[in-house]
C-alpha cells in the first residue's frame, strides 16, 4: 500500500509545496518507508512510498522518464509488469519497479497503455509538454482515489483526509448522502461524505 495526493491549477508553487506535505504526514501508515515530492509550475505530486518490488532509491517516486516529459505517482501492483518490460525493452530503465513499466508504458501507448495493465492501481500522470493532468484506476476499483475539483484548484489523494489537511477544501458535510449513509450505512460513489469531494470510479 502506498499514497499518492497532488494539487493542479491557480496556486502558488510555494503554497503547492506546503500543502502537500501536509498531505504526505497524513498518509504516513500508507507508506512509512519514504516520501517523495515534485512541483512544476502549477503542478505539484507527493508520495508516501512502502517498499514492496525494489528496496532501493531507484524505485522512489515521484518517477519521471529520461526525457523529463511525465511524471508519475502510482499505488498498487501491476502482476504482468515483467511481460509487459520485455515489450518495452527499448526504455532505459533505471529501477526494478513496476511503477518504472507503467511510466515506459505511457511514453509508448499513452492512456492506450491501460489495456495492457493486469494488476490493481491508482495513478496520476503529468504531460510537462501538453500540461495535461491523466488520472486512472483500476477496472475493479480495488486502489481508491478522491478529487476535488473548484475555483480553479484540482486536488486528489488517496485518502480524504489527505484531502482535507491540505486546507484549501472546505470541511462541509455533504447532505445529500445523509439519507443513504443513514439507511444503508454506506455512501455510493462518486460521491463522498464531504461537500465537493468525489471518488474516481472503477475504471475511470
Amino acid at each position: 500500500m502506498c499514497g499518492i495526493s497532488g494539487i493542479f491549477g491557480d496556486i502558488r508553487q510555494e503554497e503547492i509545496k506546503f500543502c502537500l506535505e501536509k498531505m504526505s504526514r497524513k498518509m504516513i501508515h500508507r507508506g512509512p518507508d519514504q516520501d517523495g515530492f515534485f512541483v512544476q509550475n502549477n503542478l505539484g505530486f507527493a508520495h508516501r512510498r512502502l517498499s514492496i518490488i525494489d528496496l532501493s532509491d531507484a524505485g522512489r517516486q515521484p518517477m519521471t522518464d529520461s526525457s523529463g516529459r511525465f511524471t508519475i505517482v502510482f499505488n498498487g501492483e501491476i502482476y504482468n509488469f515483467n511481460e509487459l518490460k520485455n515489450q518495452l525493452s527499448d526504455y532505459s530503465y533505471i529501477s526494478q519497479s513496476d511503477t518504472e513499466v507503467v511510466l515506459a508504458a505511457f511514453v509508448k501507448w499513452g492512456k492506450q497503455m491501460l489495456s495492457h495493465l493486469n494488476g490493481m492501481f491508482a495513478l496520476a500522470i503529468w504531460d510537462n509538454y501538453s500540461g495535461e493532468l491523466f488520472l486512472a484506476r483500476d477496472r475493479m476499483g480495488i486502489k481508491p482515489l478522491y478529487f476535488f475539483s473548484e475555483n480553479g484548484i484540482f486536488i486528489f489523494a488517496s485518502e480524504i483526509r489527505a484531502m482535507l489537511a491540505s486546507d484549501l477544501i472546505p470541511r462541509k458535510i455533504n447532505r445529500n448522502v445523509l439519507q443513504n449513509f443513514l439507511v444503508r450505512q454506506t455512501v455510493h460513489s462518486p460521491e463522498t461524505a464531504v461537500l465537493n469531494i468525489q471518488m474516481l470510479g472503477p475504471g475511470e
